[in-house]
């Protein structure tokens, strides 16, 4: 979970400095493909861990 917040805490921290400095919108385009990135993984582990459950 701490890789987790890490990882969107960079992606903000890009995409803030993509759109405030000129000439450096690659870096928003960055921070915008890690914070979706980071959120397709979060979701997998999630779907992963709500199946093991046992059915009563």
């Amino acid at each position: 979970m701490a890789l987790f917040l890490l990882l969107v805490l960079v992606a903000v921290v890009l995409g803030i400095i993509g759109a405030v400095a000129e000439g450096l919108g690659y870096l928003l385009i960055i921070g915008i493909v890690l914070l979706v990135a980071d959120l397709a993984f979060i979701a997998v582990r999630w779907s992963k861990r709500s199946g093991r459950r046992p059915i009563r």
